[in-house]
Order: C-alpha cells, then sequence, then structure tokens
C-alpha cells in the first residue's frame, strides 16, 4: 500500500478526519491502512489476542486502552499472530511491549508508549464499537491511512477512487 496522508488531506479534505494523538511508529510497516475494526479495553488484552488470533482481511484493529501507559496490549507474540492472520495494521491508544521485535514484523503498529508490564488477560471490553481519541471516532467498517506524518480516517476507501453517484 503506498499513499501519503498530506497527499490524502490534499485531495480528499472534506472526507478525511486527522487523529491529533501523536503516536509513535513500533512495527516494520510505517505505511498502513486498511477497513477498521474496534477494541475498547482498559489493561486488559484478551480481546485483542483473541481478535488478532483470527482472520484479519486487511483490516486494522483501533483498541482503544483509555490512553493508559501502565500494561501493555500488544507484544510480540500476539503482533506475530496479527500477521499470520492477515491483517494490515494495528493502532493501540495505549502501550505496547516487546518493542525491538516489533520492529522487525510486517506490519504497521502504532501506540503511545511503550511498557514491558503484561496485562490482565479476562478479555473484559467491547468489540466492534465507535471509539473516540485524538478528536476522531473510529467506527468499524470506516477506513485508516497511517503513515509517518500521522492517521487520518474516512468513511469509505479513498483510495479506490471517487464514489460512483448513478
Amino acid at each position: 500500500m503506498t499513499f501519503a496522508t498530506a497527499d490524502l488531506i490534499d485531495d480528499f479534505d472534506a472526507e478525511l478526519l486527522s487523529c491529533e494523538t501523536q503516536f509513535r511508529q513500533y512495527g516494520g510497516n510505517p505505511v498502513f491502512g486498511g477497513p477498521i475494526t474496534t477494541i475498547r479495553c482498559f489493561r486488559d488484552n484478551g480481546l485483542v489476542k483473541r481478535t488478532l488470533n483470527g482472520p484479519g482481511r486487511g483490516r486494522v484493529l483501533v483498541v482503544d486502552g483509555g490512553g493508559s501507559l501502565a500494561s501493555a496490549l500488544c507484544g510480540d507474540l500476539i503482533a506475530k499472530a496479527a500477521v499470520d492472520n492477515g491483517w494490515g495494521g494495528i493502532v493501540v491508544h495505549g502501550a505496547v511491549r516487546d518493542t525491538v521485535t516489533l520492529a522487525t514484523l510486517p506490519i504497521g503498529i502504532k501506540a503511545l508508549g511503550s511498557n514491558p508490564r503484561k496485562s490482565a488477560k479476562d478479555a473484559a471490553g467491547e468489540t466492534d464499537v465507535p471509539v473516540t481519541f485524538g478528536g476522531v471516532e473510529f467506527k468499524p467498517g470506516d477506513w485508516l491511512y497511517s503513515d509517518y506524518d500521522g492517521i487520518v480516517v474516512a468513511a469509505r476507501d479513498v483510495l479506490a477512487g471517487p464514489v460512483d453517484e448513478a
């Protein structure tokens, strides 16, 4: 997938939301995008593990961890499962761990920071619900595009071309 979020804003400004949260790059693919799937959880990565161990079909998992940096919601084993299952990327509004290994994996991963502490594994939280941070509502089925400049979100795949208004 090749694009620049700045160019997407230039071409599709009226259709795009730009996330104001300043994330760090952790994965080996700094440019990634795809349809959004969401999880809302707090210091518990059970749903993250379960979801990323399922078929990704190029989707991007957006995890709203409440911005907590107290424990990691994704590490090397879960991220490797995401790669193996065809996920396009992971955005964590929280922490990750195993960052040296994450950088070697062929997947996009963004997070607020890192913490070596494990999270709970109770699978507490919600899946496929709208989540909001950085001034953007991330809705399941919308499209996320991420690169070095940031994250933008659209209601459709803007790279697929103009909407047919027949």
